[in-house]
């Protein structure tokens, strides 16, 4: 049980999905690097109850000398949600996962997808796809450390590799290993000369490969990722693979995660609408801020640290960029007081609530 979840009810209104109810991958929000933090995952549940959600990743240096409250502390009404830990040492990522089940989370996710220069200087990330026997020596390690599930993200090809056998070679030794789960991210990672911006660009997307992995591999879990953007999208993929994990869109355009439950889990309760969604984030601010301060000298919680990630959640209707705006009012967010998202509603049209 995560201590800290003991005392940090985050939404006292509603209860959490418990862990007996998850009902698989069928769609996640994909981990994203100084997006997905707890505050944005506490958002995004209050718009979709079912779909599993991810962590920023974690590296296991930052968890075996760092601040462990810091980097694993969520709210309980997160679930269904998994640790994403960057690393390469078997017997470190033993150990980091082990602190991810001891705090709750429900999956452990290995990064081998990553791109960046800084994550190869630490020799993990994508670069760990030239070494599948590696990646299946941390994958036993992690899974002979923990009970919950341990996944495993990935290209689909580094650098100029583009045969379809380098990712299915990847795949099957690591399945071998124990791994029932693989998130695609249906491109090559080029690991010199492009950014990690330009690597979700510009390598073409491979969705065919994705798609022959399940047909390789049924007994396997395949989810797939990269450039989806829509719900016709995510209909188009989902008879060809498992699951299907969005990214980018999911945090610019927040509300299209408000069909996920209804469409893809069957379960037709009430949709919120954004308003609703805003009035059930207040109790979580005041929460946060009752936990930790107001930010200040002495530090605290800034409330920008929360409404930064609603920015998006009136994306394409009348009244957005009043909205926005109210939202990055400086000296408002300096106040703390969380009734600046009521403010930023009243300015918008009726047609918005």
């Amino acid at each position: 049980m995560n201590p800290a979840m003991m005392e940090n009810n985050a939404f006292p209104d509603e209860n959490p999905v418990s862990t007996s109810a998850h009902r698989g991958r069928r769609i996640s929000v994909a981990p994203m690097m100084d997006w997905t933090d707890r505050h944005c995952r506490a958002f995004h549940r209050q718009i979709t109850r079912h779909a599993w959600l991810y962590t920023e990743m974690v590296t296991t240096g930052a968890l075996l000398h760092g601040d462990v409250a810091r980097h694993l502390d969520f709210s309980g009404q997160e679930h269904p949600v998994a640790l994403q830990l960057g690393g390469s040492e078997p017997d470190d990522l033993a150990k980091c996962a082990r602190l991810g089940e001891q705090w709750g989370y429900d999956e452990i996710n290995l990064n081998c997808g990553c791109p960046s220069e800084r994550v190869q200087k630490g020799a993990f990330g994508a670069c760990l796809m030239a070494e599948s026997g590696l990646v299946a020596d941390c994958v036993k390690a992690m899974r002979d450390a923990v009970s919950i599930a341990v996944t495993v993200k990935h290209r689909i090809g580094i650098d100029k590799t583009e045969s379809y056998d380098f990712v299915r070679d990847f795949v099957g030794t690591v399945a071998q290993a124990g791994c029932g789960t693989f998130i695609v991210h249906a491109r090559n990672a080029i690991l010199k000369g492009l950014s990690p911006k330009e690597n979700r660009e510009i390598p073409p997307l491979r969705y065919d490969f994705a798609y022959q992995l399940k047909r390789d591999f049924p007994q396997l879990e395949i989810v797939i990722n990269g450039g989806i953007r829509t719900l016709a999208d995510i209909d188009a993929h989902l008879p060809h693979v498992d699951g299907v994990m969005i990214g980018r869109e999911a945090y610019h355009n927040p509300y299209l995660m408000a069909s996920f439950d209804a469409r893809y889990y069957d379960d037709c309760t009430a949709v919120k609408s954004r308003a609703e969604i805003i009035g059930a984030m207040l109790p979580y601010i005041r929460s946060q801020l009752e936990r930790y301060g107001k930010d200040g000298a002495g530090g605290g919680l800034k409330l920008n640290s929360v409404t930064r990630h609603m920015l998006g959640l009136m994306a394409g209707i009348p009244g957005a960029r009043a909205f926005r705006q109210s939202l990055s009012d400086s000296k408002k967010l300096a106040a703390g007081d969380p009734a600046l998202l009521l403010e930023a509603l009243a300015r918008m049209q009726p047609l918005a609530a």
